[in-house]
Formats: structure tokens, sequence, C-alpha cells
């Protein structure tokens, strides 16, 4: 095996769209990726091009039923009250024109990220298009059709009998991917997410824990609404050396969401730059300590696209192929490109200057609530 690390892209993944106002907006793929081109940080050589899933791996974590509604959900053969029932025809979840093929490519991006890292091609691999971890088998939800991180477990699960552990630190509940591998004592589902009492999808309760043979394989670590660097970081560094040391998997899939952000429109956390510099380097370097760098990384939410997704995953493309950027500035050809189209206030640096963002007034009421809701998951963690 080697160090080398892995994109699976393609300009089709940008088909993979509501409406051009539906808040998932994919022209964040283009803007991100020509913010790590203009770093020079990603070669011709670096990039893999993705397949389609076939309706038989699909199939591993979706009912057939379910995968034969959406292929014809553009077609007169079924009633919108029936679409309704699969989660669709909703303000979230609009039918679009070729919304199978552009989510079963997004699930074959995943697909490919794993195949590339259990063959040995490549130690990381990163498909920005995917973390829908909203999707569940049977019903479409939060701009998810498909749950491209839930097919890929059941793929490494049936190919590889591998143990799987899959981060989650999007601001949403990893709420798709959990339900699928409740019982599976092989699968460990780890969230990290603002409190479902202020946030979609309502879950993610510490209580949360699995069950059957799959108890204590999943742990929700939901925190309060203005949840800070401080406390967000001091919860990384308690939660996930644990309970990766505890479960000892064979392969990392994270869930790299970039709506913890304090620019964020969708969500009430107060986080900045900093923990998506440090999210990627942790879960990074226990990759390497307890499953010989097996790594997939996948996107997730993320919906302030100019000011906060290029650079948190410009940070985790650097860190998975061992270019890490720091302080970095934002090079100019890349507001020569598209400083026009977007905002005033485009951020001039990788790292945001912290003095823009005033303390939250209630910070140490928030930071202990968090502390203890990680007292209370790791208390069944030696």
């Amino acid at each position: 095996m080697n160090n080398q690390a892995v994109m699976i892209t393609s300009d089709d993944f940008l088909k993979y769209r509501f409406s051009d106002t539906h808040p998932f907006n994919n022209q964040r793929l283009e803007l991100t990726l020509d913010m790590i081109r203009s770093f020079g940080l990603l070669n011709e050589s670096d990039i893999i091009p993705p397949r389609m899933a076939t309706d038989e791996e699909l199939a591993l974590a979706h009912d057939p039923t379910f995968i034969d509604v959406i292929k014809h959900a553009n077609s007169k053969k079924r009633p919108q009250e029936e679409l309704e029932e699969y989660g669709l025809c909703t303000q979230d979840n609009p039918v679009f024109p070729g919304m199978h093929e552009a989510a079963a490519l997004v699930v074959g991006g995943t697909l490919t990220a794993a195949e590339a890292v259990m063959s040995g091609r490549a130690n990381h691999a990163l498909n920005l298009s995917g973390g829908l971890h909203h999707g569940f088998k049977d019903r479409v939800s939060g701009f998810c059709i498909y749950n491209d991180a839930s097919v890929a477990i059941a793929w490494l699960r049936k190919h590889y009998d591998a143990r799987v552990m899959y981060i989650d630190t999007d601001a949403h509940h990893g709420d798709g991917v959990q339900w699928s591998f409740y019982d599976d004592p092989n699968v460990m589902s780890l969230s990290i997410h603002e409190t479902g009492r202020c946030l979609f999808p309502g879950t993610g309760n510490v209580y949360e824990r699995g069950k059957k043979a799959g108890l204590g394989t999943t742990v929700n670590i939901p925190l309060e609404a203005f949840t800070e660097n401080d406390s967000f970081m001091d919860t990384l560094h308690r939660v996930l050396p644990t309970v990766t040391r505890s479960f000892q998997p064979d392969i990392i899939i994270s869930q790299n969401g970039c709506d913890a952000h304090r620019y964020d429109p969708l969500t009430h956390l107060a986080a900045t730059m900093d923990i998506y510099q440090e999210i990627p380097r942790l879960i990074h370097e226990l990759a390497h300590e307890y499953c010989q760098g097996r790594l997939v990384a996948v996107g997730g939410g993320g919906y302030d696209i100019w000011r906060v997704v290029p650079r948190a995953w410009t940070y985790l493309w650097a860190e998975l192929s061992h270019q890490p950027l720091g302080e970095a500035d934002i090079p100019q050809e890349w507001f020569d490109r598209w400083g026009d189209i977007g905002p005033d206030d485009l951020p001039t640096t990788l790292h945001d200057q912290n003095r823009r963002f005033r303390p939250i007034p209630n910070r140490d009421e928030i930071s202990k609530k968090n502390s203890l809701i990680v007292d209370q998951a790791l208390q069944y963690f030696p």
C-alpha cells in the first residue's frame, strides 16, 4: 500500500441539483476544486472518475421498490401522492430530471473511493459529492436521495467482512447511516452534531446507542446550539480516540459536512475554520494508527458555498494528500475567477480571523453542558 490520496470527481456530479434556488447547491464542488487547484494541490494523476452504482449495489442499503420509484419519479407512472410517501415532491426534496442517474453516480463515487482504498491503490480517497447521510432504506430525506455512505459500508461488509467506523461531524445528525446499522456490531456509527432540539432531523440523542448485538456501536454527541471552537475541539479529542481505540476498525469512513461554521445559514453552531483543520487531521492520524491508513472521506452539508465550503474542503484534501496548508492566503487566481460572482465579503485566508467573531455570551454554560454529554457517552468505554 502507498501513501497516495485520490480524489473521485466528475463534472457530472453537478447534475445532482434540485433547483436553482435550493440550498443544496453543488456549485460548491466547482468552487472547492478550483481553490484546491489554485493552491497546486491536485494533479491529474490524483483523480479517478466515478462509476455509476448498479441497482444491485444500491439494494445493499435501499429497497428495490424504492429504487424503482426514484428511477421513474419524473414519469407519469406514479402519482404525486405516492411519491410523497417516499419523501419526494416536498420543499426539501423536489423531483428533478435525471435524479436516479445523478444520485447513483454519487453512490458510485463513494464505492469507487472504497475500492481504491481496499485494493491498495491509495491509502485515502475523497468523494466530495458524497456524504448524503439522511437517505433511508425506503425514503428520501434531507436533500439525500440514495445514502452513499450506507451503501459503501454495506459493500465493505459484504466483500471484505470489514469492521467499519463511520465518523460524522456534520451539524445535522447522521440518522440514515445510524439506523441502517443500528444492530450491527461490526459498524460503529459516531455522530457529533447539533442537538436535535433545534435542528433537523431531531434525532441523535446520547441514549441512542444501538440495539441487540449492535448495542454500544452507536455513539451520539448532541452539542448545544452556539457551541464554539473550544468545546467542539474538546469533544473531538475526548471522543474520537477513545471510541476508535475501543472499536478497532479495519477502515474509517468520515463524513465531512462543514455546516457547523458560524456563517452557515441553516444551523446554529458557532465554530470557525479551526475545526475544519483539526477534524481531518485527527481522523487522518487515527486511520494510520488503527487501520493502516485506510480512510474514505466524503462531503456532506455546507450551505455557505462561498465563504465556508471551499476553504473547509481545501483543508480536508490538503490533509489527506499530506500537503497541510496552515494559515495560508487564498491565491489571487481564485478571486480572479470567482470574486465578481461571489459575495463582497469573501475571506482572503483559509483560516478565520477570529477577532471578527464575538464570543457567545453563555459560552461557559454551553461548554459545561457539552462536557456532561461527552461524559455520559464515554461512560461505556474503558
